[in-house]
């Protein structure tokens, strides 16, 4: 296990102190929320009833081997809790989130959650969002039309001359779970969180895009010998 696994492994145990038995929970994507679920599974084994809602068909099939149980989000809506991992959060608790390519149901997810707990280790904290570049999730129907219109919304908003590439795995599109194409945004830094989601979700074509503004509501960050808690200012 590298350093930086263990910070994941001690953000997502510290998680577990969300949990309580009853709960129904949404289950994240990404190595982080896998580390997670490595470590509720024991829980649900010694009898922690918990039913919960995948957010990608990975994270389904990894909670089923488990023995985590699962069930459908219309019918266990609203959720008492997701917990999730990010690519990027600032302590405004705004994140960058789609490096699994899951941030479509990764936020249908947490809208359905009463709360958001993202666990990561202290790499992804950062004083401003955009290093890391920004996924967006584009219908596959006129994509190319709708990469202009996402450049166009973006020049608008002082981002000239934006870098839009098309996700690919060995030469072909990855598609998400839902069958759409991702775009990395590479923005570098992004100053207005919200004000740049409000104009990407208005672009016809963008089924959605991985700025969480408003979303979370706790941040769980690894330390070397520290984890720390940050909760959303209110």
């Amino acid at each position: 296990m590298t350093a930086q696994d263990s910070l994941k492994r001690d953000a997502a145990a510290k998680a577990l102190d969300f949990v309580t038995s009853g709960m129904k929970l949404g289950l994240g994507t990404g190595s982080t929320a896998e580390a997670f679920l490595e470590l509720l599974a024991p829980r649900v084994r010694g009898g922690v009833s918990v039913d919960c809602v995948a957010t990608s068909e990975r994270t389904a099939q990894m909670a089923r081997t488990l023995g985590i149980p699962l069930g459908d989000l219309d019918v266990l809506a609203p959720l008492d809790l997701t917990i999730d991992g990010a690519d990027e959060a600032d302590r405004d608790l705004n994140l960058i989130k789609g490096g699994g390519a899951a941030l479509l149901r990764e936020k249908i997810v947490a809208a359905s959650s009463r709360a958001m707990v993202v666990i990561a280790d202290e790499s992804k904290l950062v004083a401003r969002l955009g290093k890391f570049p920004l996924p967006v999730e584009v219908i596959a129907f006129g994509h190319g039309a709708t990469v202009a219109r996402i450049k166009s919304a973006a020049a608008s908003l002082g981002y000239a001359n934006l870098t839009v590439t098309q996700r690919m795995k060995d030469g072909t599109a990855i598609k998400t779970d839902s069958g759409n194409f991702i775009f990395d945004c590479a923005f570098g830094a992004i100053r207005d969180a919200k004000a740049l989601a409000a104009a990407l979700s208005a672009v016809p074509g963008v089924v959605e895009h991985g700025l969480f503004v408003g979303i979370a509501t706790t941040l769980v960050i690894a330390h070397p010998g520290e984890v720390e808690i940050i909760p959303a200012s209110r």
